[in-house]
């Protein structure tokens, strides 16, 4: 097996810079003399856990959000209420919104792109309204939703539709738009009807494209999912770090910081993983 030493130099040189950063972060915020001692509850409570491990400013050090982490992930699946659910529920929340919302832009987003890829005309009438809409922040489309939907879980949905869409359909456009002639001729020339060219010759071809655009929706849909479920309430990891807030409970904070940011570097690696299949496909 064959080592790629390129790798492994930035590897290491990631740790490094980890571990540079924790030490840090940790140095920043020793206790200083006179912070409350071990055991003081209402420190540790308006402190947001780990008590002295925290600076006088409130700010926590690395082992409390540790601590926090290890804590909240031992059990992440307790339900002990409306606003005490353990964080496995609040990320299903989260995700199921973001698949729900992702799934519908795709069935939108992918035929309505092929259509205007293939078709100039059709570019040229609906170009002025996907510019005028395309820049409209996602959360400005919520107070809309919750009016007209009057249902909080189903107007977060739509708002992931919203910002989902307009990367997809305009990469999936351009990926159409941009299929070599030559390969379209020589379908017509065969006579394949349109339907298989579509999907034998088009979709193959535009494949990159498309995957790109929806690689950078997804990351766009779980940025815009937290903001959401902070404005709205109930369940789901954005108002899991909200609320937390609202407790004073930095640790807590920073812990759901940290897991937002894994959760998201995840889902972008699967979609690299796929970009790499359809690209080396071609």
């Amino acid at each position: 097996m064959t080592i790629d030493k390129a790798r492994v130099k930035a590897t290491v040189l990631s740790l490094l810079f980890l571990v540079v950063l924790l030490g840090l972060w940790q140095v920043s915020t020793q206790t200083p003399a006179g912070a409350p001692a071990a055991g003081n509850d209402e420190y540790a409570r308006l402190m947001g856990a780990g008590g002295p491990q925290q600076a006088a400013s409130g700010f926590p050090t690395p082992a409390a959000v540790a601590a926090v982490a290890i804590k909240r992930l031992r059990q992440p699946f307790y339900d002990n209420g409306p606003n005490d659910k353990g964080i496995g529920i609040q990320l299903a929340f989260s995700l199921g919104r973001v698949a729900l919302g992702y799934l519908i832009a795709i069935v939108v987003a992918l035929p309505l792109g092929f259509a205007i890829g293939m078709s100039p005309l059709l570019h040229r009438a609906l170009d002025p309204f996907i510019q005028i809409l395309k820049p409209i922040s996602p959360l400005a489309w919520m107070p809309i939703a919750l009016y007209t939907i009057r249902d909080s879980s189903v107007s977060s949905v739509f708002v992931i539709f919203i910002c989902s869409l307009w990367p997809m359909l305009l990469n999936t456009a351009f990926g159409v738009a941009n299929v070599r002639r030559e390969w379209l001729d020589v379908a017509r020339t065969l006579e394949v009807s349109p339907l298989r060219q579509a999907f034998l010759v088009i979709l193959p071809a535009a494949a990159p494209a498309i995957i790109t655009g929806m690689r950078i929706s997804m990351g766009i849909a779980w940025l815009v999912i937290v903001a959401a479920e902070m404005l709205i309430g109930g369940v789901g990891v954005g108002y899991f770090l909200w609320n937390e807030w609202n407790n004073l409970s930095i640790a807590n904070v920073l812990f759901a910081v940290a897991l937002i940011g894994a959760v998201g570097m995840t889902l972008d690696a699967l979609f690299g993983l796929l970009q790499k299949k359809v690209t080396y496909a071609e």
